[in-house]
């Protein structure tokens, strides 16, 4: 391991469990435990436990935070108190700076979940785009986040805390305490497509949830890696930031413009959006059905033996023994049903656009 590697509070853990460690965006992560197939499976079939401490938070308090979180993004946070909102971070130009999750503690009191690849930089944009009056402070290292997800996660979680979590609702959160650990944030959002909590923990006590959910879980909860991450969010077609969005794609492009309320305040590339909107978005992010080979980030997209986009995830699906991709084409091939190829390692195979998430959990 180098030295220049970042650990999360519950890299020895890793260790222990004979986790297979890879560097991630400068982290020291494991990339699977027992296999990736395995971990995804697991998580659909049971639970899956993850290790999500790399991720970054950014806290804003004082009168306008709230204010000051809807000038960031572009989704309105018409959101009450306990109340989450997914949304992208624009530059300007209507490029993405990174997506998110919101979290309403107050009105004067916000928490900004960031991905880990862009902590420095998220950090850095949010305080330089705040006005003054408004604190904005980087809390990255004072919590460490775990993740419980699948149809059994809610029944494990809730044998920790005195927390009713039935009542808690999608893209909800509570505060309160989890095996015993005090100021702890349990939020039913996730990043697989199933249901679960991601819950924040001070980080000096995250080990201590992490070995009270893995013994109540029992067989039934399985350590699962980034791999089994990657597969389990593809599936749900959920973006990957760095893969199917970035600075260079905006919103409307990523097929997320449920995210973005055009007409409810102004937010950093708003005119850039109200503009592209209104000259026709040229391209879109579309999901894949491919035959017969299995597809991966960079290969050409075709369409009448013309290159005209590129695959951004793909992979072979362990749920629907499919192989899956999205990918950005010009917004004339983007309607389901649509025939492509894609160029796999110089052969090309058959691609059919599909609609909507490649996976919905059956609960």
């Amino acid at each position: 391991m180098s030295e220049d590697l970042k650990t999360t509070p519950l890299h020895s853990r890793h260790i222990a469990l004979g986790a297979r460690m890879v560097d991630f965006g400068g982290w020291h992560m494991p990339i699977q435990y027992e296999g990736i197939r395995a971990e995804h499976l697991g998580c659909r079939s049971s639970a899956g436990l993850f290790d999500v401490s790399h991720m970054g938070e950014v806290r804003l308090r004082g009168p306008g935070a709230l204010a000051a979180a809807r000038r960031l993004v572009s989704n309105s946070l018409r959101i009450a108190d306990g109340q989450a909102q997914y949304s992208p971070m624009c530059y300007p130009d209507g490029g993405i700076v990174d997506d998110l999750i919101v979290y309403r503690i107050a009105e004067d009191d916000v928490l900004i979940c960031v991905n880990a690849s862009n902590r420095d930089k998220d950090f850095a944009w949010i305080k330089e785009n705040t006005a003054p009056g408004v604190s904005v402070v980087d809390e990255g290292d004072a919590w460490g986040q775990v993740a419980i997800q699948g149809r059994a996660a809610v029944g494990i979680l809730q044998g920790l805390t005195p927390r009713e979590l039935g009542s808690v609702g999608g893209f909800w959160f509570t505060q309160g305490a989890v095996a015993g650990v005090d100021g702890c944030i349990l939020a039913r959002t996730g990043y697989t497509g199933e249901d679960g909590f991601e819950i924040f923990v001070p980080a000096a006590h995250t080990g201590r949830v992490w070995d009270a959910l893995l013994e109540a879980g029992g067989a039934a909860l399985v350590p699962v890696g980034l791999g089994a991450r990657d597969t389990l969010r593809l599936e749900a077609r959920m973006c990957l930031y760095g893969n199917d969005i970035s600075a260079s794609t905006t919103p409307l492009e990523a097929q997320l413009g449920w995210t973005v309320k055009l007409d409810d305040g102004d937010f950093i590339g708003r005119d850039a959006l109200i503009a592209q909107k209104e000259a026709g978005v040229p391209r879109r992010l579309v999901g894949l059905l491919v035959e017969e080979r299995i597809p991966r980030p960079h290969c050409p997209i075709l369409s009448e033996g013309a290159v005209v986009g590129e695959v951004t995830s793909g992979t072979r699906s362990p749920s629907l023994d499919q192989n899956i991709a999205l990918g950005y084409v010009p917004s004339a091939l983007a309607r389901p049903g649509t025939r492509v190829q894609v160029d796999v390692r110089g052969k090309l195979a058959d691609a059919t656009v599909q609609k909507g998430a490649f996976y919905a959990r059956p609960y």
